[in-house]
């Protein structure tokens, strides 16, 4: 290659965004490094005299396996890539993508060790933010548009996790399924907006009954919400039920077209279970949904349990 060949390299090389460099695989110096290095992290390309710098001007979380990583592919002989966090002069952290070409001699040993590094925090910092939006619209489907609460979907997965810890642990678990009285009186009386506004107020309520970790809440569905409860047996069913009807009575919202008051009540049944092995959560949704019907059947605002 002619000289003036060299120069048309370099300066083709030297005036990408993308920083080449390369290492003597022999003394593990750096041969050459672009002078773009300096314009990103504020290095100067005299100041990479080895790979010691490569690896101390990394971020101390990403060193042990980017070094690790690197290492071992060019002792094989593998081309490879890493992502890690690169230091910049004054401290600042600026993701690279490190694309790495191992040169072989003749017998197959490793003479050399070529690369590109890329600036690619933007990439990151996009990647990011999907990942944030994700967890919102993951977060989003579990949750009831209306009341803010956790909706069916969310419901079932609970219930399902339950229902095999219950199985395996052999330790009891309680579900409360939860009706407002006469809400569709409630509805034609004062209207759909204030309905929705009684929605809100009574998943309110019955989210400050929701004290230990696992216990969980959501709206089930219309005017019902369902309450799981890991290990509680029918007297500790029995006592939240209580607690959720009190705490809705003591709200004293209005409701004039009920029929067994004048203020808003709610009927409960109240299941608890320790599932076998051929039980399954449907099953057991439908047993204390039969037992929230009895509630309404002998007269609305009570509770109806298993026991």
């Amino acid at each position: 290659m002619e000289p003036d060949d060299d120069a048309v390299y370099k300066t083709l090389l030297e005036s990408t965004r993308a920083i080449p460099w390369k290492i003597d695989w022999k003394t593990l110096k750096f041969a050459y490094i672009g002078p773009q290095i300096e314009a990103l992290l504020g290095w100067a390309p005299s100041s990479w005299v080895s790979v010691d710098d490569w690896a101390e001007r990394m971020h101390p979380e990403d060193r042990a396996w980017a070094v690790d990583f690197c290492v071992a592919q060019s002792k094989a002989g593998v081309d490879h890539e890493a992502d890690y966090r690169a230091m910049t002069k004054s401290g600042q952290y600026v993701w690279i993508r490190d694309v790495v070409h191992v040169v072989r001699n003749e017998d197959g040993s490793v003479d050399s060790l070529i690369g590109f590094m890329f600036d690619i925090s933007e990439r990151k910092r996009t990647e990011a933010k999907l990942l944030d939006m994700q967890r919102e619209l993951e977060e989003l489907s579990f949750k009831d548009g209306l009341t803010g609460v956790a909706n069916r979907r969310r419901f079932d997965a609970i219930l399902h996790q339950e229902w095999n810890h219950s199985r395996r642990t052999k330790l009891p678990l309680s579900l409360l399924m939860l009706d407002i009285d006469y809400f569709k009186q409630y509805n034609d009386c004062y209207g759909h907006l204030q309905g929705d506004q009684c929605l809100k107020q009574v998943a309110a309520i019955l989210s400050t009954t929701i004290t230990r970790p696992r216990d969980f809440m959501a709206r089930f569905g219309g005017e019902e919400f369902v309450l799981v409860l890991p290990e509680t047996d029918e007297d500790g069913a029995r006592q939240m039920a209580e607690r959720c009807r009190d705490l809705i009575a003591k709200a004293q919202i209005p409701h004039a077209r009920s029929e067994i008051g004048s203020v808003l009540t709610v009927s409960l049944g109240v299941g608890t279970t320790v599932p076998g092995k051929t039980d399954e959560p449907l099953m057991f949704i439908e047993a204390v949904d039969q037992l929230l019907y009895q509630a309404k059947q002998r007269g609305r605002s009570r509770i109806v349990t298993s026991g």
